[in-house]
């Protein structure tokens, strides 16, 4: 117990509260505490209570809670049916502080992964950090600073600037949308390049060659995504999905990103 306070308090400093791991029952919609803060948790189906679990750590958008993600069925439907541990951590006051460098909520989001492997067993060398919107730029934020614990970031709408420096970088980027975003603009190159939302990790991860068409691909109809891989990078792999919508958590995306990652058939949800 004195190794974990010390390791919590080592990843999250900011805080004047002991971060002590508890035994107390959480699931679901009733949040696990840490500190001042908390976070959700939901197991996937058919758990036997023993095996190792994929981890997704998923942040919510602008003014949500762990409490919508635990019960989405684009995020959890996903989780709940391909084997993989969701945590789902709730923003102070309702959002993320990505902006800069060093947050608070950095630490706090590596904390709430120490914890949750004190309530399960959790298979490390498959945890994915995603994220929705102010979500999902948080999410970058997460893997520039904590990514070589992370097997891959899913990134849905919303980004970093492209010209951040990242001192790490998960193994697999995998970023989907829209081109007619206008909440988190999708953000075009020079001369309207479509590429550019990860041009960021094209550089971190040392992606000398153009990337590779692999043409249209849909999980439902009506909407379809181009996809565009980056991977013969020196360091990872770079993947980008873009759709002609809007801001959204595209049906299906996230489930077939899990399929991808853990070699599973493709299936819907």
């Amino acid at each position: 117990m004195r190794s974990l306070l010390f390791l919590l308090c080592c990843l999250w400093p900011g805080l004047a509260l002991a971060l002590e791991a508890t035994t107390e029952p959480c699931h679901a919609e009733v949040p696990c505490p840490l500190g001042t803060w908390s976070y959700h948790v939901l197991e996937p189906d058919g758990w036997d209570g023993k095996t190792a679990l994929p981890v997704l750590l998923h942040f919510h958008g602008w003014k949500r809670q762990g409490s919508v993600v635990v019960k989405h069925p684009r995020v959890a439907g996903a989780t709940r049916q391909r084997g993989v541990l969701l945590l789902a951590p709730n923003g102070e006051g309702r959002t993320w502080d990505f902006w800069t460098a060093q947050t608070d909520d950095v630490a706090f989001a590596a904390a709430v992964i120490e914890d949750a492997a004190t309530r399960y067993p959790i298979d490390r060398s498959r945890l994915f950090v995603s994220g929705y919107s102010y979500g999902s730029a948080m999410a970058w934020r997460y893997v520039c600073e904590r990514g070589e614990w992370v097997a891959a970031l899913l990134a849905i709408s919303g980004t970093l600037r492209q010209s951040e420096t990242c001192a790490t970088a998960p193994q697999e980027i995998r970023h989907v949308h829209g081109t007619s975003d206008t909440v988190m603009d999708f953000p075009f190159g020079p001369e309207g390049e479509t590429t550019w939302p990860v041009k960021l990790w094209r550089d971190r991860l040392d992606c000398t060659e153009p990337g590779v068409s692999r043409g249209d691909w849909s999980v439902t109809e009506p909407l379809s995504f181009q996809r565009t891989s980056w991977e013969d990078c020196a360091e990872g792999k770079v993947m980008l999905d873009i759709h002609s919508r809007g801001h959204f958590i595209p049906r299906g995306w996230i489930a077939r990103q899990l399929d991808e990652l853990l070699g599973l058939p493709p299936s819907y949800p």
